[in-house]
């Protein structure tokens, strides 16, 4: 019987899954009812990129990129003439207009990360598609089921799986990875070793927040598929860093967030599930689409602002009009010589192998930096980040990690070789003082 075709609502989500499905040459876009921001002249990356594009206080050495992204400027206006459109006649567009314009989006991000619409959901942030991906496969383990993970996972994964383990007594096999690290083959050796007849899930980050490595995806889940076990993967940092495809990579299950290196505004990631695994997954909070099928499940969780979603069309746009290879080259080479230039300023040296980082690296300080000695500890990483952000206005995380400290730079198309002059001469002067406050 052929499914009878509604008006669109936050009541009435039945036919969000006909939108996402059809086939391409079958789709219509809605017509948009704002004027987007255009690009039509391309800026040079770095302090006139900031200008143009960014929103950044120049006064700061911002560094730091990693942690919350930095929003496009034109994604932002586009956001906010969302919410006024809304405004203008509420009813209009929440219930009979904004679940195709999500639709129609969605769409548009599943293709830049090559994937099956149907087989993406908008969500908040990865935080929220980890527990919902978690809550929702718990439930179907067995006694003796147990999850795999690395020492390196998110802190708020961590977190998770430790009320998981409290509450439902599930164990958690946490393999450890120590540093310096040379090749990604010894992941996969201790991953191969890890695997036991009881592992139900691993979950990965496909780059570590706190050590910047990129981890060797592909590889790790074929790994898990060989062995009968599911993958989780945790790519926060992924989206905009890294060319990602969802069908390369062929995980269970796949979150990003849109609000980091992507910089889209803040509240907007994407959570990938195979269409096998997808009856199970249920949203954290279950609302008018639970039943519909999956996308219309998490297409409308309750009341909020989905604006940041709709901001996607810009920020796509933008990624368009300057050119994928072209952002990520300028963001690696940057982040390259400006950790080649700290290690010799320094005289230290880096976390892992150079080829295992992309925008993100992780250069060692110098010994006795605020009189302090190793085994540094998070503390003595608190004070150093402290100072440099009261003292020079640098915005940088330093990481305390095996007894060694380290900064974790960011570079990103704003970003210039200058900015990483400015921290290695604040952390020299750091070294050099006769005080420890």
């Amino acid at each position: 019987m052929e499914r009878t075709q509604r008006d669109f609502g936050s009541f009435h989500a039945s036919n969000v899954q006909d939108l996402i499905s059809a086939p391409e040459d079958h789709y219509q876009a809605p017509s948009l009812p704002i004027q987007l921001p255009t690009f039509t002249s391309t800026t040079a990356f770095g302090a006139e990129m900031k200008e143009k594009h960014f929103f950044l206080d120049t006064s700061w050495t911002f560094l730091n990129h990693g942690a919350f992204g930095s929003v496009i400027k034109e994604a932002l206006h586009a956001s906010q003439s969302w919410q006024v459109y809304c405004e203008r006649q509420p009813l209009r567009f929440l219930d009979r207009e904004l679940l195709p314009h999500l639709v129609y989006v969605t769409r548009r991000l599943a293709k830049f990360v090559d994937a099956d619409p149907s087989d993406v959901v908008l969500i908040p942030n990865a935080t929220t598609g980890i527990n919902s991906v978690v809550r929702s496969l718990v439930k179907t383990f067995k006694p003796e089921s147990s999850i795999l993970t690395l020492n390196l996972a998110y802190g708020a994964t961590k977190k998770l799986l430790k009320q998981i383990n409290e509450e439902l007594n599930i164990r958690i096999d946490e393999v450890a990875v120590t540093f310096p690290l040379k090749s990604v083959e010894e992941i996969i050796m201790l991953i191969q070793r890890s695997i036991s007849a009881d592992t139900a899930l691993a979950i990965f980050d496909h780059i570590p927040s706190n050590y910047g490595i990129i981890l060797p995806i592909k590889e790790l889940v074929a790994t898990c598929h060989q062995r009968g076990v599911q993958v989780l993967v945790d790519g926060a940092h992924a989206l905009g860093m890294l060319p990602i495809s969802m069908k390369q990579i062929n995980a269970d299950y796949y979150i990003s967030n849109a609000h980091k290196w992507l910089g889209c505004p803040k509240g907007c990631a994407f959570m990938y599930v195979q269409k096998p695994h997808q009856p199970t997954i249920r949203p954290l909070v279950i609302s008018h689409g639970f039943g519909s099928g999956f996308n219309s499940e998490f297409i409308w969780t309750g009341l909020r602002d989905y604006s940041p979603f709709l901001a996607l069309h810009t920020v796509l746009d933008f990624w368009e009009h300057y050119g994928e290879s072209n952002i990520r080259q300028y963001i690696y080479d940057t982040a390259k010589v400006a950790a080649e230039m700290l290690q010799s300023a320094w005289g230290t040296g880096l976390l892992a192998d150079p080829s295992l980082f992309g925008s993100m690296v992780l250069v060692a300080l110098p010994d006795g930096v605020l009189r302090s000695s190793p085994p540094y500890t998070y503390d003595t990483a608190e004070r150093v980040q402290n100072i440099l952000f009261r003292e020079f206005k640098i915005e940088v995380p330093i990481k305390a990690i095996q007894g060694s400290l380290y900064v974790r730079i960011s570079s990103h198309i704003y970003n210039e070789a200058e900015e990483y002059t400015q921290l290695a001469e604040a952390i020299l002067k750091l070294a050099a003082r006769t005080d420890n406050c």
